[in-house]
């Protein structure tokens, strides 16, 4: 196994599938990553809606139901069930360009993760919306394979990347935080980080920003330093 894709989902909406399509459309065999699909939360009916789906695709789907809610516990069942030797996140709102999977594999190496091309809209409109992450891009990537010192900024999350599994070992998202979890994660990480590549502008990962949603929301200073006690 290749690649393992983590989606953690919670009362998935129409978003899902087309998450989940622009996986079945991937030019990377299928045979060569898998699907870890985690519902956390409520069981029904989305379990079932998403069984009937899996069934009828070829990709390889691991589908985990957990009654214990947080996205954090979702990625770390996830990442504890992984069999790909890398890891790349996907929220189940958002999706990915057919060669995404393909493209970040190739520019991938032991000591290299590979990073995409991001492209933030909003919810119901498709038109490019200016994202300091594709500003980023625009920026680094004329340099090619470069440390990574220099694509710090991209790193604040663990989307739009491809992270070899050796990275993590056996560390995890911590389940205190419900913001910012994220980048202490990466945080956690770092140590192992060395090279970083890009791929063409045809690997993309669509960030969708929906209004209400956490993604979309700025935290105060005390919001963030009592993280941990909530």
């Amino acid at each position: 196994m290749k690649i393992s894709v983590i989606i953690p989902t919670y009362k998935p909406a129409d978003y899902i599938w087309e998450c989940l399509d622009s996986l079945e459309k991937q030019t990377f065999p299928k045979t060569y990553f898998e699907v870890i699909l985690v519902l956390n939360g409520c069981k029904e009916p989305y379990y079932s809606q998403l069984k009937e789906y899996i069934a009828k695709s070829e990709v390889q789907y691991n589908l985990i139901q957990t009654d214990e809610g947080g996205v954090s516990n979702a990625r770390n069942i996830a990442l504890d069930n992984a069999k790909g030797e890398y890891i790349t996140f996907i929220d189940d709102d958002d999706f990915v360009s057919p060669s995404y999977l393909e493209e970040l594999y190739a520019k991938s190496s032991p000591d290299t993760m590979a990073l995409c091309y991001p492209y933030a809209f909003h919810d119901g409109d498709m038109t490019q919306l200016p994202y300091s992450l594709t500003e980023q891009y625009e920026s680094r990537v004329p340099y090619g394979k470069q440390s990574y010192p220099r694509t710090r900024k991209f790193f604040s999350g663990p989307w739009m990347k491809l992270i070899p599994v050796s990275f993590i070992h056996g560390r995890r998202f911590d389940v205190r935080f419900k913001n910012g979890e994220d980048n202490l994660f990466m945080f956690l990480i770092s140590n192992k980080f060395k090279w970083v590549n890009f791929t063409s502008r045809n690997a993309i990962y669509y960030r969708r920003f929906r209004t209400g949603s956490a993604i979309s929301k700025k935290r105060g200073f005390l919001e963030r330093i009592t993280n941990p006690l909530k």
